[in-house]
């Protein structure tokens, strides 16, 4: 597989290239008003908006596939965070991939495919530094959406920078079988962790995260403390916390002294306008000396080259396999969002354009 971080040079033109016949308008979405618990249709208005041409050192790219992430529900709600929040009225925005139909940018010729983050329209203009050549002939495009763009970078981050696995680990992961999770799992086991312990909503999430090689799995409408005991006889020593809530309680205490806590993500709360207090089992930070950290990708993107190397071999050996649910049209992009807040997913949720 080959490193998308490689450019496809044009020759230099003071004039797009392709621009004949290039559309002048576009769809998006916008958010049209902010959630009070699950988003709602009723929150997103799709709207024809003008497109203009590229200038100098911009390229207009036609989008093919794009992404809907848990994240993008907390940039919805008015609040200070890492990333300033969607406005009201405002386009939404996410990673996707397209083929650029002009440009006056030597980095990209048309007919090249590349990954932006002005996902939810039809066509986007932006700087030609902005986007990141895909090779296509050596993955599928939305690929690079999930397994081999910021889903597979993120598990590869919290497992190694963030929560440190070693040989011999036994490793738990909530919110198993989507798209961070179960990458997560399998590379553990790649980077020498001895059991991985993964959860999931449904029996056949749960089934599935068997078939990926997870040591066990356990439906969390069923309990999670109890069955997290029966999975981790001798405990765990790294957990990978996507959900929060009850498993983020369950984990510390099943937790070794000496454990680890990758905080990857907190679903549970994200659609909660009276979010639960903190696991009501705190002190065992202090009484079991453990180290429990959070992270954002924004500081972690170094990580890349090592990241993309690696999965590209593990891919290419057949050691990581992922899942995708694909949906269908621009149309579709506000539904499948809330499908996957409600867990409808197994593995990356795409939108195809």
């Amino acid at each position: 597989m080959t490193d998308t971080t490689a450019g496809s040079p044009t020759t230099e033109s003071t004039e797009p290239t392709g621009s004949t016949g290039a559309p002048t308008t576009t769809r998006q979405w916008v958010l049209a008003s902010r959630p009070e618990g699950y988003p709602e249709p009723g929150n997103f208005r799709l709207e024809t908006v003008e497109l203009p041409a590229p200038g100098e050192g911009q390229i207009l790219v036609r989008t093919t596939a794009m992404s809907v992430d848990p994240y993008m529900r907390g940039r919805m709600n008015d609040v200070k965070s890492y990333v300033p929040p969607f406005r009201v009225d405002g386009p939404l925005e996410g990673g996707a991939v397209g083929v650029v139909e002009a440009s006056r940018s030597d980095r990209f010729a048309v007919g090249d495919h590349v990954l932006h983050g002005l996902g939810w329209r039809d066509h986007a203009v932006l700087d030609a530094s902005a986007a990141t050549p895909v090779d296509v002939d050596a993955a599928p495009e939305t690929a690079y959406l999930g397994i081999l763009g910021m889903t597979g970078l993120t598990a590869y981050t919290g497992l190694t920078r963030i929560g440190g696995v070693r040989e011999g680990d036994t490793v738990f992961i909530s919110g198993a079988a989507g798209a961070v999770g179960s990458a997560a799992g399998q590379m553990a086991k790649l980077l020498g962790a001895s059991r991985v312990i993964g959860s999931a909503g449904t029996p056949e999430k749960v089934a599935r995260l068997r078939e990926l090689g997870f040591d066990a799995a356990f439906d969390y409408h069923d309990g999670v403390l109890d069955q997290l005991r029966a999975a981790a006889p001798d405990g765990i020593d790294l957990y990978f916390d996507n959900v929060g809530g009850e498993h983020l309680e369950a984990a510390l205490d099943v937790i070794n002294p000496l454990g680890r806590v990758a905080v990857c993500g907190m679903i549970s709360a994200y659609n909660d306008p009276d979010a639960t207090p903190a696991p009501r089992n705190m002190s065992a930070l202090i009484a079991k000396n453990l180290t429990v950290r959070g992270f954002v990708m924004k500081y972690h993107w170094d990580l890349g080259p090592e990241f993309r190397e690696r999965m590209s071999a593990w891919l290419r050996d057949g050691e990581v396999r992922y899942d995708e649910t694909v949906r269908e049209g621009l149309e579709s992009a506000p539904q499948a969002f809330i499908d996957l807040l409600h867990g409808a997913n197994t593995g990356k949720m795409v939108v195809r354009l």
